[in-house]
């Protein structure tokens, strides 16, 4: 673990692992530590990952300022690491709501962003919507699995509005292509590492029709990954994401969920590293 000063003096950690040209890594969560990113299923044989514990996270101090703990702010700390890492151009990925960081990060600095990988990206930031109908339709193509049925009625009283507390955890298996032991592991380690307080400010401030019309002129080349069952990002939305932005393509991992390191690894790191090159 290494350390750098943020935008404001927070001191920040940062994890650093692998061979080959730099790839910083935004973790999602929101605010969840780095750690659960592992090697990204393989692509630090690929990519020297630079893995960020966002603010008040992992081995990252809690900043003076909440207010600091909001997506747009956190894009500073970004800027911060390229700058103490040396580096003119940077590769960045992020995963889940960490495409928040990036996104920003990208139409703020757009001379310093090389290439865009948004790994099941939450769409909020630009405030594309995903219907109850588009995650219902994912969500049937697993009735057979032995989890179904009762994950399937908790998700159907959630679209009704009529969710008890219990039906948030049964909904879980829907997030991962194999509800397996090691997606039951990670489930449990993203709660453990998540910063509950600064989760709910992460998104405060964020304005999506500003964010949507700086996208539209961004040279960087985007790809955006989607898992064939993911209910977070449905491909048919992830498709409408990506046509957002000028120069993007789209990568669906089959039978993936919104974990694809975890689904299968040696896609992701193949995927990734050939659109890096």
């Amino acid at each position: 673990m290494d350390f750098f000063d943020g935008a404001d003096g927070t001191r920040l950690a940062y994890h650093r692992g692998g061979a080959g040209s730099p790839l910083i890594c935004v973790p999602g969560g929101p605010m969840v530590a780095s750690s659960y990113l592992g090697d990204l299923g393989g692509l630090s044989a690929h990519h020297d990952l630079v893995r960020l514990d966002l603010r008040g996270t992992g081995g990252s101090e809690k900043p003076r300022d909440p207010a600091t703990y909001r997506c747009d702010r956190l894009a500073d700390d970004v800027e911060a690491l390229r700058e103490h890492l040396g580096l003119d151009r940077i590769d960045l990925l992020a995963h889940s709501a960490g495409a928040a960081v990036a996104v920003l990060y990208a139409t703020r600095h757009r001379d310093r962003i090389g290439r865009l990988v948004l790994v099941n990206p939450s769409p909020r930031v630009v405030g594309l919507e995903v219907a109850d109908a588009d995650r219902r339709e994912v969500a049937r193509l697993r009735h057979a699995e032995p989890w179904f049925p009762t994950a399937f009625t908790a998700f159907e009283r959630v679209w009704a509005g009529e969710a008890v507390a219990a039906d948030w955890a049964a909904i879980t298996p829907f997030k991962s292509g194999r509800w397996d032991d090691a997606a039951r592991a990670q489930a449990a380690e993203q709660d453990r590492l998540r910063n509950d307080e600064a989760a709910k400010m992460y998104y405060d401030g964020v304005d999506a029709a500003a964010a949507r019309t700086a996208i539209g002129g961004l040279r960087a080349r985007v790809l955006l990954i989607a898992g064939e069952y993911d209910v977070a990002l449905p491909p048919k939305r992830a498709a409408d994401y990506a046509g957002l932005f000028p120069h993007a393509e789209v990568a669906v991992q089959p039978a993936g969920g919104h974990s694809p390191w975890l689904d299968d690894p040696a896609w992701l790191a193949t995927t990734v590293s050939a659109f890096l090159k």
